[in-house]
């Protein structure tokens, strides 16, 4: 039996600066760009809270809120939202710091899938994770209807057999 965990285990934090090899023609942070460091944040916290190597199984959202300027310091957060078998869903907050007054304002947020993996490349169970504060466990929560809708979406769930969807979406 795998010890439990708590989302805090898996927390893991990057900061990068937006140097021109980073951007488009504009000056502006590619998109790219972001989606490799989100990966990568991201892929650590899997692996914090799994002990194990990680692989990303799907990005299931990202969303490009503004435009990230040349010379932009970037702050990426990241921590498991919800553990299941052998995957983990994982939130990726990221931020753009004030140069003088080092406040963050939220630029961007992604999910994630990762699959635990052992050294022949078979999954692996993963720890149970216990949420502790109230945006842990609205995250929770939410990771289950996501799972749930993308399951129904591929064929391999019926609409019967996940009633906290039914009522969001009237199935």
């Amino acid at each position: 039996m795998l010890k439990e965990k708590t989302p805090n285990e898996s927390l893991s934090i990057t900061t990068k600066v937006v140097l021109p090899n980073d951007t488009n023609t504009l000056g502006k942070l590619f998109g790219g760009s972001l989606l490799a460091w989100i990966d990568e944040i991201g892929a650590v916290a899997a692996h914090r809270h799994s002990g194990r190597v990680s692989v990303t199984a799907s990005i299931n959202n990202v969303s490009f809120t503004f435009p990230v300027d040349l010379g932009s310091i970037m702050t990426l957060e990241a921590k498991v939202s919800r553990a299941f078998n052998s995957s983990m869903e994982v939130i990726i907050d990221v931020y753009i710091e004030d140069s003088v007054t080092r406040d963050k304002t939220a630029s961007n947020q992604a999910i994630l899938t990762f699959v635990a993996i052992d050294e022949n490349g078979k999954s692996v169970e993963v720890p149970k994770l216990i949420p502790e504060t109230e945006e842990e466990k609205e995250r929770y929560a939410a990771a289950l209807r996501r799972r749930q809708l993308s399951l129904i979406l591929a064929g391999r769930l019926k609409a019967e057999d996940a009633p906290e969807l039914k009522a969001i979406f009237k199935l």
